[in-house]
């Protein structure tokens, strides 16, 4: 039985960051990377259709220990791809990754103060056990299996092909077919624009509008600083991207009224003349209610300029032999139907938890610092931010897990658990957004609380302050030899 002082469960961004870290600030640790997929990557190795890219700039999405170098913000899936197996190579982590290693269950041994792992070996059914001081889960929040697919009526009497982005077919041919994209999340605005260059024409059917602002890409200010800054640019783009993404997202919470008027003035200036942007383009809820989407040099709306794609806000009635019949009457005729209808969430990549034997409910736990879960020793998961880069939240988780296991290394200590003593905490869900997904799956993730330590709170300027420069031992961490 092989045992590590550290199990980093997942080989994505935020894993191979992990390890990296790991790898640097704890080089008395032993520590291995289990992945059950075949390869490293994680969502940017799974989801292969046409025109993926960031949701966010890659100058923040990229790692802080070894910065993005492209010249595009927004960055196309293979290049980030790419970035993350240079990076998995470069630091050494590629030699500690042992791939169709898939965790299924976790039980922590208060006698032996250690974790036993079980591990099934994909592709034979076999299972192994690997022993632990610290696990690291660094599985994201959603399924890797499969998307979120609503029941259509009808669906099994169309006679095209219903694809889902999350499994897309290599061999799919949309050349010179009429398309309709369900959706209008940030995997349909990418999707839209991509398969309107060859495809006879792309719809996007929405049920309602989502926050859709055009950004150039590179931006301005990158590509001065690339001109001023040959050798060392990216590290200042990292830090203004920062503060862009932290002010403008503050700046829509305090005054969303002016951020619509000038989100609207600019669609309507990329639009053709008089086109329905109150209809197609003006969301019901509020800037950053959920997460705001992006399109590149605005090509959502230069596909629409052109001809090339439509935009339909209904809702749908059930599905035809010919296409999607709609509540108002009308009817998409279509070859193809791309069903970009979201995620679902799984907290922990499904594995189970235990402690001494007994199988936990994760569901309702608070969790300490956005990192650990009250009650349960030893064990940290990452989930990055909503308003911002994923990676951000990730380094900084990465950073404090350092300096958790470096404290307990120095004086000895073997078992570390959040505790909350104060009655007066009252418990919200752990995801401040109101995107679909999320509302269908908030009951099966932990809770964060109303006072820290227990707050998740969406900004990195303050992470920094709790993770970097709180002290460890704050007395909701209850720690033993």
């Amino acid at each position: 039985m092989d045992h590590f002082d550290v199990v980093i469960v997942g080989a994505g961004l935020s894993g191979i960051g992990t390890a990296h870290h790991i790898e640097s600030k704890c080089p008395w640790a032993s520590y291995v990377v289990l992945e059950g997929r075949d390869d490293v990557g994680g969502t940017w190795d799974l989801f292969r259709y046409p025109g993926i890219r960031s949701d966010s700039d890659m100058f923040t999405l990229g790692y802080g220990f070894r910065p993005w170098t492209g010249a595009k913000a927004i960055a196309d899936g293979p290049d980030i791809l790419q970035y993350l197996k240079d990076t998995a190579t470069a630091t050494g982590v590629d030699k500690r990754i042992r791939f169709g290693h898939r965790v299924v269950r976790a039980d922590w041994s208060n006698a032996e103060a250690k974790w036993r792992v079980e591990v099934e070996l994909v592709g034979t059914g076999v299972r192994v056990e690997i022993t632990c001081g610290f696990l690291l889960a660094c599985t994201g929040y959603y399924r890797y299996d499969h998307g979120y697919q609503p029941d259509f009526q009808g669906l099994d009497q169309f006679a095209g092909t219903v694809v889902h982005p999350q499994h897309w077919p290599e061999d799919l041919d949309y050349e010179g077919r009429r398309v309709v994209v369900i959706g209008s999340g940030a995997t349909a605005v990418t999707l839209v624009p991509a398969l309107a260059e060859r495809a006879r024409h792309v719809t996007m059917l929405q049920r309602s509008p989502s926050y859709i602002a055009p950004l150039p890409n590179p931006s301005p200010v990158d590509e001065l600083l690339r001109r001023l800054l040959p050798t060392r640019w990216s590290v200042p783009a990292r830090f203004l991207h920062l503060l862009s993404m932290q002010g403008s997202y503050r700046l829509a919470r305090r005054h969303p009224r002016l951020v619509k008027r000038v989100l609207r003035a600019e669609q309507k200036r990329l639009l053709p003349p008089g086109y329905d942007v109150d209809t197609h383009f003006t969301p019901r809820y509020e800037p950053w209610d959920q997460r705001f989407c992006f399109a590149p040099n605005g090509d959502l709306f230069g596909a629409i300029r052109a001809g090339r794609a439509s935009v339909v806000t209904d809702e749908i009635d059930r599905f035809t032999s010919r296409g999607v019949l709609l509540r108002s009457g009308t009817e998409l005729e279509a070859d193809i139907v791309v069903s970009a209808t979201g995620l679902e969430l799984l907290f922990l990549g499904g594995m189970a938890i235990a402690v001494d034997g007994e199988q936990l409910e994760l569901p309702g736990r608070l969790t300490y610092k956005g990192m650990m879960l009250e009650g349960i020793p030893n064990l940290a998961f990452t989930i990055g931010y909503t308003n911002a880069s994923w990676t951000l939240r990730c380094e900084l988780i990465a950073m404090y897990v350092c300096r958790l296991l470096n404290h307990m290394h120095r004086r000895g200590l073997r078992r570390c658990a959040p505790v909350n003593d104060d009655a007066t905490v009252v418990s919200s869900p752990i995801m401040g957004l109101d995107s679909g997904y999320i509302r269908r799956s908030a009951h099966l993730l932990p809770r964060q609380g109303s006072a820290m330590p227990w707050q998740v709170r969406q900004s990195y300027l303050r992470d920094v302050r709790a993770t970097k420069m709180a002290p460890i031992d704050d007395g909701a961490l209850v720690f033993s030899g």
